[in-house]
């Protein structure tokens, strides 16, 4: 696949929607559109990279300080317990873009090992209000760091 016809290079571009939660000079993150809990969001590198191990070395550190950054929003936002980070390379990886899941995890949820029951959003309003969250709590790591 190449960056022309893939879905989040598609996304980068503006081509197609996304529920934007985070973006950065080298990568975005928005809100899964069939998620595991409501708030699980993908971070992907804006250049089309297929797998980790296509990441070039220079931008593994800046894309994992991204991923630590959004897990931290996630967990906050939605006042959850801790997150669930995770990457699929080729098997069962949906989209052949690199993309870093980020679920919020709360204790007796339900998930377990690999197994990903996905759900869907009960409204407009509540993603509306889950992407909200979201930006605030990125913006607020954000500048506590500064």
């Amino acid at each position: 696949m190449d960056n022309l016809t893939c879905l989040f290079c598609k996304i980068v571009r503006g081509e197609v929607p996304a529920r934007l939660v985070f973006e950065d000079e080298i990568s975005l993150a928005f809100l899964d559109h069939r998620p595991v809990f409501p708030g699980h969001c993908l971070l992907i590198p804006k250049a089309h990279y297929e797998t980790l191990t296509d990441l070039p070395e220079n931008l593994i550190g800046p894309f994992f300080r991204s991923v630590q950054l959004l897990s931290r929003a996630v967990e906050s936002a939605l006042e959850a317990h801790g997150t669930f980070v995770a990457m699929n390379n080729r098997v069962s990886q949906s989209v052949p873009h690199l993309h870093v899941h980020v679920v919020p995890r709360r204790k007796k949820d339900g998930l377990k090992g690999f197994f990903w029951p996905r759900t869907k959003y009960k409204s407009e309003e509540e993603i509306v209000e889950t992407r909200r969250l979201i930006v605030s709590a990125v913006a607020k790591i954000k500048k506590e760091s500064e």
